[in-house]
């Protein structure tokens, strides 16, 4: 497995909390090496975005990865991770203290801040809402 990674997630909630759900791709050299999508429950927004880095990251470490590139399009995730902004939320800063955890298994990870309009994100955005709409169907009795 190559030791650099290129890691893309979003998180999203329907409704603030609401039902929610997580996704990430991860890159080596550009090639996709892993896509995942989950429901993760009632959750914020913000704590989706940080459940979908938890689990990139830790499929990074299981993988032996030793450096992580982390794109976000959570412009307060990513500024909470860089320490820019304070984590003054206590379920959010629970999720930090994962994500600081998981930080000191790689050489080296650095999160940016990507637009919406990234192709990667938007592609895992469309995950975490095909979990959702499936999720929908369910509950609502219909085959999604």
């Amino acid at each position: 497995m190559p030791k650099r990674l290129t890691i893309f997630s979003d998180g999203g909630a329907r409704g603030n909390p609401g039902p929610a759900a997580a996704a990430f791709m991860i890159l080596s050299e550009n090639r996709v090496i892993k896509t995942y999508a989950f429901y993760i429950g009632s959750r914020t927004n913000n704590q989706a975005e940080y459940e979908a880095l938890i689990a990139a990251l830790e499929f990074a470490v299981a993988v032996g990865a030793e450096e992580v590139v982390c794109h976000l399009d959570s412009e307060l995730v990513t500024r909470q991770l860089t320490g820019e902004y304070k984590v003054k939320n206590a379920e959010l800063r629970q999720l930090w203290r994962k994500v600081q955890e998981l930080k000191t298994r790689f050489s080296k990870i650095s999160f940016v801040n990507v637009p919406r309009g990234n192709l990667q994100i938007q592609t895992v955005d469309a995950l975490v809402n095909e979990v959702l709409d499936k999720e929908f169907g369910k509950r609502l009795g219909g085959k999604a």
